[in-house]
């Protein structure tokens, strides 16, 4: 079967009326992509969720266990478009898978299943959730003092949507943490010291961003980033499944 190259359109709708951009879709090549002649003409990177996994070749992990869905078009396509946007300031946004592609870009590593970690919560809905309870508020995350997120909330803690089976387990080394589950688990993070913006959150604020103050605010100080870049460069690129 021919695979589907797709992008959520609540992500879409986010990048459109929140961020004020021009959704483009980049189909996953993998190794077929030109980095260097598509960040010439981009102003920002949205990384969206997705039901695959990263492939643990690209952080020294195990193999994932049999039925575990994985898109090695996708990492050969994202992991080296994160890499050289980061080294050129170009602004990313980094969602769910993407924010595990973000620390794994980066050097990081990840856990394949937290329900095997003792002590974490169940941050997965089942499959038979509806999207209204699948995307519901499931937790409270703390808030880094000082860091983007409480700056952009003046809170120091969130209620956040939880729709993952995966985690960062080692943070990589340009990045700070933004927050984190009362289990332990690392839910946001920025690359410190960067050229430009780079923020991952483990939820879905484009599925709320409508009604939840933090939501709308990533994905406004996403378009400051963006537009901060110089005019007449398309506006946006959403790495897609």
């Amino acid at each position: 079967m021919l695979a589907n190259h797709a992008a959520p359109a609540s992500c879409v709708q986010a990048a459109a009326d929140l961020v004020g951009a021009v959704p483009m879709l980049l189909p996953a090549l993998g190794n077929a992509a030109d980095i260097d002649a598509l960040l010439m003409r981009l102003d920002g990177i949205l990384l969206t969720g997705s039901r695959s996994m990263i492939n643990p070749a690209h952080y020294g992990g195990p193999p994932h266990r049999p039925g575990v869905p994985q898109d090695d078009a996708r990492d050969g396509t994202t992991l080296p478009l994160i890499r050289a946007a980061v080294a050129r300031g170009i602004p990313v946004l980094a969602i769910c898978r993407g924010f595990q592609e973000l620390n794994v870009a980066l050097g990081g590593s990840l856990h394949q299943s937290l329900t095997d970690l003792p002590g974490r919560l169940d941050h997965a809905p089942t499959d038979q959730d509806g999207s209204e309870q699948r995307f519901a508020k499931a937790h409270d995350v703390m808030l880094t003092k000082g860091g983007l997120l409480h700056g952009l909330s003046g809170r120091t803690t969130a209620r956040v949507n939880s729709v993952h089976y995966q985690g960062i387990d080692r943070v990589a080394a340009c990045l700070e943490v933004e927050a984190v589950a009362p289990d332990g688990t690392i839910e946001a993070v920025r690359v410190h010291g960067g050229r430009g913006f780079a923020l991952g959150v483990q939820w879905h604020p484009e599925t709320d961003w409508n009604h939840d103050d933090l939501s709308r605010r990533i994905f406004e100080a996403f378009g400051d980033a963006v537009h901060g870049r110089e005019v007449g460069a398309p506006a946006e690129l959403m790495a897609a499944d």
